[in-house]
């Protein structure tokens, strides 16, 4: 595996973490985009935009386009599952123990 491809493993999994603890299950590209910062991975909200689209292909989320340059995502069931490891996904990295 490539460090790019890493990289992107370990933000979707923080994407998904991020919105199994947020109160109604979802969050803005803004809100995102602060989040994957604040741990470490520096990313435009353009690639958040598109690791909402590739999760949504993937059926862990859904995304709403509120405006033009606002996208939101909310967590499936099927995106919990995976974000507390019960399930995996190429392209989403898996948690660690105790996590």
């Amino acid at each position: 595996m490539s460090f790019p491809d890493f990289i992107s493993e370990k933000r979707r999994l923080t994407i998904l973490r991020y919105l199994t603890e947020e109160n109604g299950y979802s969050a803005n590209d803004s809100v995102m985009h602060s989040v994957v910062a604040h741990f470490g991975f520096s990313a435009s909200r353009d690639v958040v935009r598109g690791d909402f689209a590739w999760l949504r292909d993937l059926g862990l989320v859904t995304v709403e386009e509120i405006s033009s340059d606002v996208h939101s995502a909310k967590i499936t069931q099927r995106g919990i599952d995976v974000a507390k490891g019960n399930t995996r996904v190429a392209g989403v990295a898996r948690p660690g123990p105790g996590n």
